[in-house]
């Protein structure tokens, strides 16, 4: 049975692309097979990201519009067999992609075998991210501990109770919060929200926190999937994530500030 997980967010530049990169990562790395498709459209940054923006010929609006099979559009990804990438379109206009030929890619994944295809989706209510959400079974919804990340999310998670296929059927997909660029010092000075004041307002449990790194962006610049970048607090944090989307038990990591070091506290380190 293939699982449609859906990376959105109400915000723009949170890290639902790395997140989505990261998760792919994460899942096709424990050998699930994996599908990851970007959906916002004219913008396109996965494969930038998954380091394979070379590569793309044909792009999802091409399988959408018939002018490209799946097979010809999706790019194998060179550190995983398992791990495939459906690009954006650059050049189309948002309203390039519809409902059934959405329905129609992700019917022929599902028929391909797919464990997961993970929907990157752009930000915000537009057309991208209500198709991205549609057919979902999971949400990762991704912010940043501050006000109004949160308040956008809200918005999100009213969407996906109310304008998705399983809301239709009268069910609910299945929400999670992954918290990007927390930051423990800021959360202690009050500078930023902590997980239990996110919670609170959104409702849902978190499924990560990721602390906030250069690690990230350097990856990103890299076009490797921080996760791989496995020495980093950031790349454990997201493979933490993907466990615990597995249903695995782990701690909270990265969550407390780190304790100053006794020659720290007398020479002000």
């Amino acid at each position: 049975m293939t699982e449609i997980i859906v990376v959105t967010s109400g915000k723009g530049g949170v890290g639902k692309t790395t997140s989505s990169a990261s998760i792919a990562c994460g899942l096709a790395r424990r050998g699930h097979k994996v599908a990851v498709i970007d959906f916002d459209v004219g913008l396109r940054n996965l494969d930038l990201i998954m380091g394979c923006e070379r590569r793309v010929v044909y792009d999802f609006v091409n399988v959408v519009n018939g002018e490209s099979s799946l097979k010809q559009s999706l790019i194998k990804d060179k550190r995983f067999e398992n791990l495939y990438i459906l690009a954006a379109s650059q050049t189309r206009d948002k309203d390039a992609l519809t409902l059934e030929g959405v329905e129609k890619v992700l019917k022929e994944l599902e028929d391909d075998g797919f464990d997961y295809i993970i929907a990157d989706s752009p930000a915000g209510i537009e057309k991208g991210a209500y198709l991205a959400m549609y057919f979902a079974d999971q949400a990762v919804v991704v912010v940043n501990p501050e006000v109004s990340s949160v308040r956008d999310s809200d918005r999100i998670l009213g969407l996906l109770g109310s304008k998705t296929r399983k809301a239709e059927q009268g069910e609910r997909v299945k929400e999670h919060l992954l918290l990007t660029r927390y930051s423990p010092r800021r959360v202690e000075t009050g500078e930023m929200l902590s997980i239990a004041d996110v919670e609170e307002i959104l409702g849902i449990k978190t499924l990560g926190v990721i602390p906030e790194s250069t690690d990230v962006l350097n990856a990103s610049n890299k076009g490797e999937p921080v996760i791989l970048d496995a020495d980093t607090d950031a790349a454990q944090a997201y493979d933490d994530a993907v466990a615990r989307l597995l249903g695995d038990t782990r701690p909270m990591r990265y969550v407390t500030p780190e304790k100053k070091g006794f020659f720290s506290k007398i020479f002000g380190g």
